[in-house]
């Protein structure tokens, strides 16, 4: 696998529909939550922004993953804005490839943080979880 350059950037966005609300997040009446983008979906579009750094040095069958995320979600976003979030690639951290992360929609900064990611493979990540929880292959 090659390394991104120290600096290299990716930007994903998003318009916040109302599965990425915070209100959607529920699991039964007793879970109640404003209607404004969720840090849960904040944070996804961060790691997704994360992993386009890495896509183009991956071999093949290997896939990045999530490990650590620290993030401080400082602003609420309404539905039917567009979200943004920038990945940006500050360099190893032993095995894990680490990310500043800033989450942006009109109204400036709503979220940042750091991130980092590893390099696996997909085949044995799904293996592995599978004999973890006792589940046979399909």
């Amino acid at each position: 696998m090659s390394e991104p350059a120290i600096g290299d950037s990716a930007t994903v966005s998003m318009a916040a529909k109302p599965t990425d609300l915070a209100s959607a997040f529920t699991l039964g009446p007793e879970d109640s939550f404003p209607p404004v983008f969720a840090t849960a979906r904040m944070v996804a579009l961060m790691e997704l922004a994360a992993a386009r750094v890495l896509r183009p040095h991956l071999g093949p069958g290997e896939h990045s993953v999530g490990v650590t995320v620290d993030v401080t979600h400082s602003a609420a976003t309404p539905e039917g804005a567009p979200v943004e979030a920038t990945a940006r690639y500050l360099g190893r951290d032993g095995k894990l490839f680490a990310f500043e992360v800033v989450a942006r929609d009109a109204g400036g900064e709503v979220g940042r943080g750091t991130h980092r990611r590893a390099v696996v493979s997909g085949e044995r990540l799904v293996a592995g979880a599978r004999r973890r929880t006792g589940l046979a292959p399909r």
